[in-house]
């Protein structure tokens, strides 16, 4: 499976972002950020990129910042995971038959890649799928990972257009299913509460589980 160096060179904007963090930040992870879970699962969670004080700074995907709290107890009120979730890639946490990832690997300055950097990241995440045996679902968190995920099926975006909590087959035996980004602007401004997220979760395992 492809994956990112830790010092990647790939995109020259997310290197030199990188190499100012360390400088400022020298205890934070502040490297590409690997997925999280097994890639025997069925369940596949791709966000946008790693959060400056989340993901950069814990070296896990969806930790330490105010998008985890959300997607983290979710997971766990489902059983897609168990133990505890403490902010630190050290806690107990433990994904059950679900995976995360980024669609971006590494933090991008003001939480956006470019198109050149989705670009040249994309295929870290379609190695990633490929090598996903038992992959059945694919949540895209935020309209950017949802489009990322279409580009590697080659699907069009106008056939399958980002809604939150609707979901489309991409092959005869992987869907993706599409939720606005847990973010804290999307929480705190109600755009996306607690009870839509749970939802969108619950009915993913619904359809596991058949």
């Amino acid at each position: 499976m492809k994956l990112p160096d830790k010092n990647c060179i790939l995109c020259p904007r997310l290197k030199l972002y990188r190499k100012k963090l360390r400088k400022l930040e020298p205890s934070w992870f502040n490297s590409p950020v690997q997925s999280f879970g097994s890639l025997k699962s069925k369940l596949l969670i791709v966000g946008l990129a790693p959060g400056i004080k989340g993901a950069n700074r814990t070296g896990r995907p969806f930790t330490g910042d105010y998008a985890g709290k959300l997607l983290y107890s979710s997971l766990l009120k489902y059983s897609f995971a168990n133990g505890k979730y403490l902010e630190n890639r050290n806690d107990s946490l433990k994904l059950v038959n679900c995976r995360i990832t980024n669609s971006v690997r590494c933090v991008p300055p003001q939480n956006k890649p470019t198109i050149d950097e989705r670009n040249t990241c994309r295929k870290f995440l379609e190695s990633e799928i490929q090598n996903m045996s038992k992959l059945k679902i694919i949540l895209a968190l935020g309209q950017i990972a949802h489009s990322e995920i279409l580009k590697i099926f080659n699907k069009k975006i106008s056939e399958f257009q980002f809604g939150h909590g609707t979901n489309f087959n991409l092959t005869n035996t992987i869907s993706i299913y599409s939720s606005y980004h847990c973010s804290r602007y999307n929480t705190q401004t109600n755009r996306l509460t607690e009870t839509m997220f749970h939802k969108v979760i619950e009915n993913i395992k619904l359809k596991i589980l058949t």
